[in-house]
């Protein structure tokens, strides 16, 4: 068999093309290898290199003895700074910024959680303006929008701010209002946050928990929560996949 160099690229481009008009929907199952071999005319290696180009992209998975099927297209998120706006306003009914960004209602809503005191590094401490070594109670979340695992989180706040409180205990979350609530019922009101996004790839244990596809990079936030110049929450970092949201930002001249 006569291959002409970089067949797996048209091979790919053609897949890409099915995908992305529908006419291979999500969920779909491609041919096996050897059929889609035999209908390019090319070896099992070149068809192999094509789907490996379609995967880094997300846009296929392979499973353990089933094949190669059309990843799903979970919804996309806009990330606006202006979310934050649902955690200081009244709570009519549960909500935080997180189930109004994915468009979830409370009960779609679930946080898997972790609680620990820790001394904080170099690095938290520099965030918040405090020694090294400052307590600092570290929670760590992961985020499901009815049942898909959406975000993660590390969030942490001063022990001498939460510490012996209700905002101490993981099983008061999820916490209406979020981190901004919870800091009101501590007589702490925000009135400045500030985020510096980041885009890089996901460690294996963000891939594993996000359910990541390969190739696909993450937004990496870093969050800092005010009140009255001093920094209250830590959120770093705030961890979303790429191919799953956007991030939106309002510009007034």
């Amino acid at each position: 068999m006569t291959e002409r160099p970089h067949a797996y690229l048209r091979i790919a481009d053609h897949l890409r093309e099915l995908i992305s008009s529908g006419e291979l929907a999500p969920g779909a199952k491609l041919p096996t290898q050897r059929l889609l071999a035999e209908e390019h005319g090319v070896s099992d290696i070149l068809i192999r290199r094509a789907l490996e180009i379609l995967r880094n992209e997300g846009l296929v998975e392979s499973r353990q003895g089933s094949g190669t099927y059309v990843r799903e297209r979970l919804p996309v998120r806009r990330i606006c700074m202006d979310r934050y706006l649902v955690d200081a306003g009244p709570q009519d009914s549960p909500q935080t910024s997180f189930t109004h960004d994915v468009g979830i209602t409370w009960s779609q809503y679930r946080l898997d959680k972790a609680y620990r005191m820790i001394g904080a590094d170099e690095r938290l401490a520099s965030l918040f303006g405090v020694p090294t070594g400052t307590r600092v109670l570290e929670r760590r979340f992961v985020f499901y929008a009815s049942g898909n695992p959406s975000q993660m989180a590390r969030s942490c706040l001063l022990a001498a701010d939460a510490e012996g409180t209700p905002v101490a205990n993981p099983q008061n979350e999820p916490w209406p209002g979020g981190n901004i609530g919870q800091l009101r019922t501590l007589g702490i009101e925000v009135d400045k946050i500030t985020e510096e996004t980041a885009t890089r790839m996901p460690t294996p244990e963000e891939t594993e928990l996000l359910r990541i596809a390969a190739g696909v990079p993450v937004f990496a936030i870093t969050r800092l929560m005010y009140s009255k110049k001093r920094v209250v929450e830590v959120a770093d970092p705030i961890v979303i996949p790429g191919d799953r949201a956007v991030r939106v930002d309002h510009i007034v001249l």
